[in-house]
């Protein structure tokens, strides 16, 4: 979600979102892909598109000045860094140093590198360098073409979000090739590039800031989730070679996009990869900050321009590791599973030049900010155990389950919700809910219980 340049004017929120992953050591060949299923003609797009209300500001801005210019708060890296307890992480060397984070994106961005060293000079942060895959025959960049530029703002937001709380970590950006004229979705591309890295070794954890409704894919509404299911080829990998896979769990609260892109269902609808079991579903939260990044009260569901997703999947059953909130979930498998920062009203400051009408910086939000957050905090987690935490489902449950605050999973339960568009939601109670799953992080503590609840 992107408070965007200002010309764009206020507009109102999509529920997509896009991805994030690890850094590359072997590039993959041009036009290479694994071989798969015939997948679904569900159109995905990146969970930015639509959220704009602030871009190409020549420099960031104090939460005071947002408010009084656009009546929100807006946060920078150093305030998100106090805000998780990651300070004292960085003091002790545990920076994602060895670890590699992939983001896979549609058409990518051909400023990324440029801009996140611009990013990282203006807060003071040392930069990395991130490595480009083409994944198929990845068109020229085209500033004018609006799908473009929507996946462009993805990539610079996942990038520069990721490189926040792991610095050290390595980048790979995959970029995939797919043209909308062909009536493609996108999905089977982004499944092979991704069983493509993972067999070979690239990344140790994938954050995708992208999904579609499971009730757009072919054969839903017959009760056949074949479609869902042959796309799954490339978790499963993961699954096996410790990879930690996330997902944004979308901004469309409890309900979310049709097929057509734009109109919103008027029931509870949950939305793939996010509701994969194999998958960790990255929620939203608000937070409340002054300008050291000390909260001024407790964070809330992320509910403005966007609502943070979540609720049942009617696709997947309730998977073995949410047994113990099952009061929640009932028989079916229950989103997210953990949050972090989400809401326009407290957005992410991110620095961009792809688009020459408009080059500065922006504001954006969304569960597609959440997710690369928390793919630096899984690269951390890497880092600090010497080893790939993998999917990490079981141990964060068992971490919620025993001693919650003692290994750093903070509860949100102001009572705020995720009733969005007509469609009511959850609210945030104590304990696990399906507003923020089991609440958000205190990585001073999080990232070595998970680090230790995760040996292989």
């Amino acid at each position: 979600m992107d408070i965007s340049r200002s010309a764009r004017g206020l507009a109102a929120a999509t529920s997509v979102a896009a991805l994030s992953a690890a850094a590359l050591t072997a590039a993959a060949p041009t036009g290479v892909s694994a071989a798969a299923p015939a997948a679904a003609h569900t159109k995905v797009v990146p969970a930015v598109v639509g959220h704009a209300l602030v871009r190409g500001v020549s420099s960031p801005l104090t939460s005071a000045q947002c408010q009084a210019k656009w009546q929100i708060n807006c946060y920078n890296p150093l305030q998100y860094r106090a805000a998780y307890d990651l300070n004292a992480l960085y003091r002790k060397g545990v920076t994602g140093k060895g670890r590699t984070i992939v983001i896979v994106d549609s058409y990518g961005s051909p400023t990324v590198q440029h801009d996140l060293d611009t990013y990282s000079k203006q807060f003071g942060l040392p930069s990395t360098k991130v490595k480009v895959v083409k994944w198929g025959h990845v068109p020229a960049f085209d500033p004018t073409n609006s799908d473009m530029t929507g996946w462009a703002g993805e990539t610079t937001l996942d990038v520069e979000m990721a490189h926040a709380v792991a610095p050290a970590a390595k980048i790979v950006v995959v970029e995939t090739a797919v043209s909308e004229t062909e009536g493609t979705t996108g999905l089977p591309e982004m499944m092979n590039a991704e069983k493509y890295l993972i067999d070979h070794g690239v990344g140790d954890v994938i954050s995708q800031s992208f999904g579609a409704t499971e009730n757009t894919f072919p054969g839903f509404d017959k009760g056949d989730f074949s479609s869902i299911k042959n796309l799954r080829y490339a978790f499963k990998d993961a699954d096996k070679k410790h990879v930690t896979v996330l997902a944004a769990s979308g901004d469309g609260g409890a309900t979310d996009l049709q097929a057509d892109g734009k109109t919103y269902y008027d029931k509870r609808v949950n939305s793939w990869p996010s509701a994969d079991p194999l998958v960790t579903s990255i929620g939203g939260t608000q937070l409340h900050l002054n300008d050291k990044g000390q909260r001024v009260k407790p964070d809330s569901v992320y509910n403005d321009y966007g609502s943070g997703g979540g609720g049942q999947s009617h696709v997947f059953t309730r998977p073995s590791f949410q047994d113990g909130v099952k009061s929640k979930v009932g028989s079916r498998r229950g989103t997210p599973d953990i949050s972090m920062t989400a809401a326009v009203n407290g957005g992410a400051w991110v620095y961009s030049s792809f688009d020459p009408t408009a080059v500065g910086w922006d504001v954006y939000g969304g569960t597609s900010e959440a997710t690369p957050l928390f793919s630096g905090i899984v690269a951390l987690a890497d880092q600090a155990g010497g080893h790939r935490v993998g999917n990490i489902q079981k141990a964060l449950y068992g971490l919620y389950a025993h001693h919650a605050k003692a290994n750093g999973i903070v509860d949100v339960n102001d009572g705020t919700n995720n009733s969005y568009e007509g469609v009511t939601g959850y609210k945030a109670v104590n304990g696990y809910d399906l507003a923020t799953g089991v609440g958000t992080v205190d990585a001073l503590k999080f990232v070595p219980a998970l680090a230790k609840a995760t040996k292989h």
